[in-house]
């Protein structure tokens, strides 16, 4: 929660960088200086400092340094002591702003910080420390924030992971690091997540390090590079080319840096996308060539399902190879020593008592072991070099073991006349052809686990039509483009049953969109002129013209995709057992399977085994090895390993399918531990926005002619109610903009009502109060009315007309749909629903009793909200909080699990756990009960995955052996051991078939 309360209380600063307005959040929470703003930069003549007008450095020298420390402008957070209210905030942000250097600054009293954005070339931060506590408060300078805008995520995909301790491994390298605040790695998804800072460390400086380990590194993103787009360049890329090429395009405003990769033909180029867009990079590096280079978007598909694809092909192709000499091991070993004739001509000596079967077995296990088995050499390697051990450590130990002992076997058997050799080829070979089937099978299975990431980069088309137009505006034609070249404010054309290339908004036409892909929403939404419409949503009907505004990396299908595999990093709580249990596993097992061999070998050289004990092929020793072989491979912490990823994994990607994103493992863990939920009632259980629910006419009039006059005096007002007002009056016309009477002699009266000349009738709106002071009698029926609406928490708006009263409209915030049903079933989920509101009492008690909430919190502040929760958490409860992200973010953060009632398009609300992009009551069911099934398929991949290794490596060693005479051959306690980890990720896999509840069930 760390990383999101920083988020969140960042949000209710101004924006990033220190530039632009002040947030709505800001508005709300920091009291507005009463004095003049700063200017943007100081003025030159500060830049002397302590020399006064010693120096001499004239006005250019001057600016160049005010321009300087423009491009150092720093963020600093303090957290300031004594604060009690908005007039101290005032102060202490009064007294900071008057500090020569200071770009902007802003006091959050509730959370007792200050952000100030600076200039260090100006102005230090222990300059702002003591100037805040010469105010007479206590200030802090909290390092973190200093450091922001330098903290980078970058990405990394590591190759050649097999298991947990792998990753650990290669976690516990980034995490010392110089400049790594946080580093973090997935064995299901095969990538790191690196938060550093980029002024210590940079992006290839981490690939390097994770290199050393022994694992190759494919660097995703740097985490800076928000716009950045590889072109596939068709041509003679020489050195002159090269130049020409990187000056035109670095010429271009925008253009942060450029890569040239000749061998490839790949040119790949960051940029600012609100200044400069791919189609125009294309135009600039194909002039610049004057013909010479064609220049298109790099034809290549995503890195992991390349990687993933390539990692499938390879123990697909590596498979099928061992079985060509596996077979043939298995059959002269298994098969053919019980055929009369063909074990005759395998028993064959060639020289002394090596026979022909055991030189053919050799011969043909030797390309298995270490040709095909290559990878397991590699791996052990590796792990053993950075002192750790692996699943890889466990085979090459067994099947080395096997096969050496096999080789010294038949060589003693050459060089004598009487000793019979006992060969384990089979052993090996089909040991390491089992186990190559069961990673070919989890990694198949695994791919599957990111199946919703996957699908939601295939939501977007992959051509769009843009329109083009005159110097007049008029459109004078149309062209097909790849919808990855749409810039910024282009207009693209969206015809019916087509998909929207691009976020934006709607210039012309109307229609119905399907948004179900992207917010989950199954009925078509209406859009107009005005409305915004999400990239990869399908338009419906009739003809829409969209004006790009997000594209690329900043479209809202880029920002989920990045919260989802965010969220797929993140490590469960519960995943720290795992992680425990694998750092000593190998070691362990090895340790056991040495002490299982020399028990056997011992026991049957000191007392002896009976005759029926041990096969007439083998010896004491030879029984002994086979037990401790056994051990050896049918340990599996790879299993334990993915017992938490792939579900957490599967879930995410489940969740965002259906409108409810889970930040990760963490978020999953609290929720389905929540037995009581904290609910905001206006905007979570309320619809949030004021509409007309009843009219009561008390004159004989047509209700068409009645909402004629009252709009026509309304469409003038600015109140909320007024505006409700009139968009209830707009369902009595068909045409999109009605153009209403006009209104005479208007006249506005705050906090009462409006009264205006329509069409010669002098018509008032207004409360109760209104119509009494202007001398309007009201009737009881009226009054009766009144009354009965206050009861139902609705504000009745009464309607006069030449001094006489002719309606009443009733307003109010509705309840949202299945509101009560919701609150019904969390009940029999054994959730308790408590309502917090800031409204009155009586509000609140209508809308509790309405949704059938027994718990009701009214006229209660933010921070009231948040000591509400921590009262809960103190009782022992474990409290969920569901609100909009802004007016209750103390309470969010407080919360064990924060739910955030956002629109889809709002993927980055911080402060919340969980994002339910629907703004549908019901998903607050759906996260809880998804969590639930989710940490109910992890309990039983432990299950499974100790009860395997418990139950499984007692049978090995031989536990059941003395009674039954029953031994587990090597080759199928390896494949045991594969199908360990297999059966872990199909258990996972099931999530996807995953329904949420439907309520009245």
């Amino acid at each position: 929660m760390a990383a999101s309360t920083r988020a969140l209380f960042l949000s209710c600063f101004h924006g990033s960088g220190g530039g632009g307005g002040t947030s709505e959040v800001s508005r709300r929470l920091v009291l507005r200086p009463r004095y003049p703003s700063m200017p943007r930069r100081p003025r030159s003549a500060a830049v002397a400092g302590e020399g006064g007008e010693r120096g001499g450095g004239g006005d250019g020298d001057l600016e160049a340094a005010a321009v300087g420390a423009e491009e150092e402008e720093k963020v600093a957070v303090f957290e300031v002591s004594g604060m009690t209210c908005a007039a101290c905030a005032g102060s202490v942000e009064k007294a900071v702003k008057r500090l020569q250097g200071i770009h902007d600054a802003a006091v959050d009293v509730l959370g007792g910080r200050a952000q100030v954005v600076f200039y260090p070339a100006f102005v230090s931060e222990e300059k702002i420390r003591e100037t805040i506590q010469d105010v007479g408060f206590e200030a802090k300078l909290i390092d973190e924030e200093v450091k922001e805008k330098n903290i980078l995520v970058c990405r990394l995909h590591i190759k050649g992971m097999t298991c947990t301790s792998c990753a650990s491994t290669v976690e516990s390298i980034l995490q010392v690091v110089p400049g790594v605040q946080r580093a973090s790695v997935a064995l299901a998804t095969e990538e790191a997540e690196i938060r550093y800072d980029r002024r210590i460390v940079t992006a290839s400086q981490l690939t390097h390090a994770v290199e050393e380990t022994g694992f190759e590194a494919i660097l995703i993103t740097t985490g800076d590079d928000q716009s950045r787009i590889d072109l596939k360049v068709d041509g003679t890329l020489n050195e002159r080319s090269i130049m020409i090429v990187k000056s035109s395009v670095q010429a271009l405003p925008g253009v942060e840096d450029i890569k040239v990769d000749p061998e490839l033909h790949k040119i790949t180029i960051s940029y600012k996308p609100d200044q400069t867009g791919p189609r125009d990079l294309i135009e600039v590096i194909e002039s610049a060539a004057s013909g010479d280079l064609t220049v298109s978007i790099y034809p290549e598909a995503d890195g992991r399902q390349q990687h993933r694809h390539g990692e499938i092909k390879r123990y697909r192709q590596s498979f099928l190879w061992s079985l060509v000499f596996t077979i043939p091991v298995f059959l002269t070993s298994m098969v053919f020593m019980y055929i009369p004739g063909l074990k005759d001509g395998l028993e064959k000596k060639v020289i002394n008592m090596m026979s022909i079967g055991e030189l053919l077995r050799w011969i043909l296990s030797t390309p298995v072991q270490f040709v095909i088995g290559r990878r397991f050499y590699t791996g052990a390697y590796k792990a053993l070099s950075h002192g750790s051990s692996n699943m890889d450590v466990l085979i090459a130990l067994g099947t080395n073991t096997a096969y050496f002992y096999s080789v010294y076997s038949i060589l003693r058997a050459a060089s004598s006349h009487n000793y019979m050799a006992t060969d384990f080829f089979e052993t090996s070979s089909m040991l390491i052809s089992f186990i190559l089937l069961g990673k070919y099978l989890e990694i198949l299975a695994k791919g599957k686990t990111s199946e919703a990431i996957a699908k939601l980069m295939d939501l977007a088309p992959e051509t769009a039509t843009m329109l083009i137009y005159d110097h007049e505006g008029n459109v004078v034609g149309e062209k097909e483009i790849d919808s990855r070249l749409i810039q910024k404010n282009d207009v693209i054309k969206v015809v019916p049953g087509g998909k929207v290339a691009s976020d934006g908004f709607v210039i012309w036409g109307q229609s119905h969109v399907n948004e179900s892909m992207i917010t989950g929403e199954s009925r078509p939404v209406a859009k107009r002129k005005g409305d915004t419409v999400i990239g990869g949503t399908v338009n419906e009907n009739g003809v829409l013209h969209v004006r790009a505004t997000f594209v690329g990396s900043e479209s809202a299908l880029a920002q989920i995709v990045r919260l989802v595999e965010s969220a797929q990093m993140a490590k469960a709580p519960v995943q720290k057992f795992a992680d425990q249990i694998s750092r000593v596993f190998v070691p362990l097992v090895i340790i056991l399977s040495l002490l299982t061999w020399l028990a056997w070998f011992l026991a049957g050289r000191l007392h002896g085994y009976p005759n029926s004990w041990i096969p007439s092929s083998m010896d004491s020793f030879q029984l002994a090895l086979q037990f401790g072989i056994s051990v050896m491979v049918i340990a599996c912490p790879c299993a334990l390993g993915l017992a938490t990823p792939t579900a957490v994994m599967v879930a995410t990607g489940v969740g965002a399918s259906q409108g409810v994103l889970i930040k990760g493992g963490q978020a999953l863990e609290s929720a389905q531990k929540v037995d009581c939920i904290v609910f905001d009632k206006t905007g979570t259980l309320t619809i949030g926005k004021p509409v007309v629910v009843n009219t009561r006419l008390l004159k004989n009039m047509v209700l068409r002619e009645f909402y004629a006059y009252v709009a026509a005096a309304e469409v003038n007002s600015e109140h909320p109610l007024g505006k409700a007002v009139v968009e209830h009056a707009k369902k009595f016309h068909s045409e999109e903009s009605h153009v209403w009477t006009e209104a005479r002699d208007f006249i506005s009266v705050t906090g009462h009502g409006v009264k205006a000349k329509i069409s010669g009738r002098a018509v008032m709106v207004g409360n109760k109060s209104f119509m009494l002071t202007s001398g309007i009698d009201i009737p009881v029926e009226a009054l009766e009315i009144l009354t009965e609406e206050e009861e139902k928490a609705q504000t009745a708006i009464i309607v006069a007309m030449d001094q006489e009263v002719v309606g009443i409209i009733s307003v109010s915030d509705p309840i949202k749909p299945n509101a009560r049903e919701v609150i019904s079933y969390l009940k029999s989920m054994k959730v308790e629903s408590i309502m917090v509101t800031g409204d009155n009492w009586g509000t609140a008690n209508a809308i509790s009793k309405e949704v059938g909430i027994e718990n009701t919190v009214a006229e209660a502040k933010p921070e009231q909200k948040a000591e509400k929760v921590k009262e809960l958490q103190s009782a022992g409860r474990t409290v969920a909080m569901v609100g909009d992200g802004i007016n209750d973010s103390p309470a969010l953060v407080s919360a064990d699990v924060g739910l955030a009632i956002g629109a889809g398009t709002d993927v980055a609300i911080e402060a919340a756990d969980i994002v339910l992009m629907k703004s549908n009551l019901e998903d607050v069911i759906t996260a809880i009960d998804l969590s639930r099934k989710t940490f109910f398929r992890i309990r039983m991949n432990y299950v499974w995955a100790l009860g395997y290794n418990i139950i499984g490596i007692p049978i090995a060693a031989g536990v059941l052996f003395p009674s039954t005479r029953f031994r587990l051959p090597p080759w199928v306690a390896g494949a045991a051991m594969a199908a360990s980890s297999v059966s872990v990720v199909c258990w996972s896999l099931l999530l996807r078939y995953y329904k949420s509840p439907k309520l009245g069930r």
